[in-house]
């Protein structure tokens, strides 16, 4: 059975250790990591889409534009509760391709209404775009633009966030650089 809250991957990042953007790199059999991403996660929501500043993907997919013109996964956040009239959201950046549906499943079953955000946390510390993340988050989220701080961890440092934790480090593994996204590519 699919969860009912919709899930969003995060495709809109400089990419800059990449030296290219990442989210736009061949994976498996699919043209695109952000292709393998939703194809993946769609299998277990109902309803995907992909965060970013602009439509650049090959494939068909449902797209939430930022509404801001500063660039970070906070504003990624904003827009998406500022576009999507939900209570809820899972949120998986496109560079963890390893995370899997056992961490889906748990994030999902593990959130409770009186927290802002259940998020992943792996033995190398909290992992802010792996979580559910709910609509009463926006209060915090919009204080910390005014002050322009789009740190994620500072948002969840002061709202109220529920950590689930995770004892393998490897399916959190991000593919910032070209030698670990050659790794795991094939």
């Amino acid at each position: 059975m699919k969860h009912t809250i919709p899930a969003v991957i995060f495709a809109g990042g400089k990419s800059s250790r990449m030296g290219q953007d990442k989210a736009l790199l061949p994976f498996k059999a699919f043209s695109t990591l952000t292709q393998f991403q939703h194809h993946k996660l769609s299998q277990y929501f109902n309803t995907v889409y992909i965060s970013c500043k602009a439509n650049k993907f090959n494939f068909e997919a449902n797209l939430i534009l930022d509404t801001y013109k500063a660039s970070s996964p906070l504003i990624g956040i904003v827009s998406i509760f500022e576009t999507l009239k939900v209570d809820e959201i899972f949120i998986l950046s496109v560079d963890t391709p390893l995370v899997d549906k056992e961490i889906f499943n748990t994030l999902v079953e593990k959130q409770e209404s009186h927290y802002d955000a259940t998020i992943a946390t792996s033995p190398k510390g909290l992992e802010p775009l792996c979580g559910v993340y709910r609509r009463s988050i926006l209060p915090y989220a919009y204080k910390q633009i005014e002050q322009n701080n789009h740190k994620l961890i500072r948002l969840l440092e002061i709202a109220k966030t529920k950590k689930v934790f995770f004892k393998e480090e490897k399916p959190f593994t991000n593919l910032n650089y070209f030698k670990e996204y050659q790794k795991e590519a094939l």
